[in-house]
């Protein structure tokens, strides 16, 4: 089963987008190219890849997904710090399982 991961773009605007994928570095290029990419990329160009995380089932990178696109600009900003935000959201998420 392929694993899942999350990533954040850079938009030509300053903006972020917030997406998963089993292959990012596909993702990325059918952002870029605007064809299946999502609606609110195009137009925003240039994107640069600037974080992906493996998470693992995609059910888990969704909820990682959604919880990251409601953090703060400044905390998805500080990249040294998002993958310890992370761990600590599946963290979060795993007592909540058990």
């Amino acid at each position: 089963m392929p694993s899942w991961s999350v990533y954040l773009l850079r938009c030509g605007d300053g903006s972020l987008y917030t997406g998963i994928a089993t292959d990012v570095s596909r993702r990325v290029v059918e952002h870029r190219e605007g064809e299946i990419g999502a609606k609110y990329l195009r137009g925003r160009g240039p994107l640069d890849l600037i974080f992906q995380q493996e998470i693992g089932d995609r059910s888990l990178a969704a909820k990682i997904e959604h919880r990251v696109k409601r953090f703060p600009k400044e905390y998805k900003e500080d990249l040294g710090r998002l993958p310890g935000r992370i761990e600590e959201l599946l963290q979060q998420i795993s007592l909540q399982s058990d």
